[in-house]
């Protein structure tokens, strides 16, 4: 559900928030953002509300009110399911956080999940799991047991399907899942949250530690800053010898990560290579890339196949 279909619970709010969305839409945000004004006058603890206006204050130009809009929707919605928080780390009023709330990535998924295939393949020129599933490919082995992380409405499953005994799909987004169960691949299903330590994600609930000997993440760690959270659950999960395969979009140059106005995070190859170190993966093949299209522009993205060396 769009920030712009939660009602605020007044008609005559909802009419004029629903005039103020059709004038953004037809490129007057200044307009939109004086009637959703008028709107919150109604319905001040309206925190979809002020996100709304936030945004069209923000594509007005209007940068200084629009950072007061985003603090108030942070404020009426602590958990943050809109994102406020990053949308004021971009606008410079606060520090970039290290991972987006998991509130926000859940309910933007849920959301999504019933266009999420149309949109990246068809739109968006979406290539990372048949890239991924290529360098899974050239090792020529066939794997037990592997985990799907963050998989989605499961784009990556079917391509690797056949080099995998059982193959486990884990996703923050129910509603991914239910899309992924349609297509009969994956063994099972369950959510987890790749943000919390390995004890908390949801991965060790009822399945066993050091079990897969192939672990994957496609186009999934955009929506994570910091990960060793990530990280450390891959080292839990995997065996040694495991093979570890997954996508990040490219930083460039640097050693961390930045978020991007998309409200995805980029991560540098010298940032990833140094987590590799640290957890003890060797890294087998690199491979730079686009990944996709964002404003029909291409997005640049680094492919990764590891092993586990213990």
């Amino acid at each position: 559900m769009q920030p712009h279909q939660l009602s605020s619970g007044d008609v005559i709010a909802d009419r004029r928030a629903d005039y103020a969305r059709m004038l953004e839409e037809g490129g007057e945000p200044e307009a939109a953002a004086e009637l959703m004004e008028q709107a919150l006058e109604l319905v001040p603890a309206w925190a979809a509300g002020w996100y709304r206006l936030a945004t069209y204050l923000e594509k007005a130009g209007r940068g200084e009110a629009a950072i007061e809009a985003y603090r108030r929707t942070l404020a009426l919605d602590p958990e943050d399911i809109f994102g406020a928080a990053l949308k004021l780390a971009l606008l410079g009023d606060a520090a970039t956080p290290d991972l987006p709330p998991s509130r926000y990535v859940e309910r933007l998924f849920d959301d999504y999940a019933d266009r999420f295939e149309s949109a990246l393949v068809e739109k968006l020129d979406y290539s990372v799991p048949q890239k991924l599933a290529a360098l899974i490919a050239s090792t020529r082995r066939r794997y037990e047991r592997a985990v799907d992380l963050g998989c989605g409405t499961g784009l990556l499953g079917p391509e690797i399907r056949g080099r995998v005994g059982r193959l486990e799909g884990f996703d923050l987004s129910q509603n991914m899942l239910a899309k992924a169960a349609e297509k009969h691949v994956y063994d099972s299903l369950a959510q987890a949250d790749l943000s919390l330590a390995p004890d908390l994600s949801g991965l060790f609930a009822n399945a066993a530690r050091h079990r897969a000997d192939l672990v994957t993440a496609a186009d999934v760690l955009m929506y994570l800053g910091n990960l060793e959270s990530v990280f450390a659950i891959v080292g839990e999960l995997a065996t040694s010898g495991a093979d570890i395969a997954f996508s990040v979009e490219d930083a460039g140059e640097g050693e961390g990560f930045h978020l991007a106005p998309s409200l995805r995070y980029a991560h540098s190859e010298t940032y990833v290579s140094v987590l590799f170190a640290r957890h003890g993966l060797e890294i087998l093949k690199t491979v730079k890339s686009v990944i996709r299209k964002d404003g029909g522009k291409p997005v640049s993205g680094i492919l990764f196949l590891t092993r586990k060396l213990v």
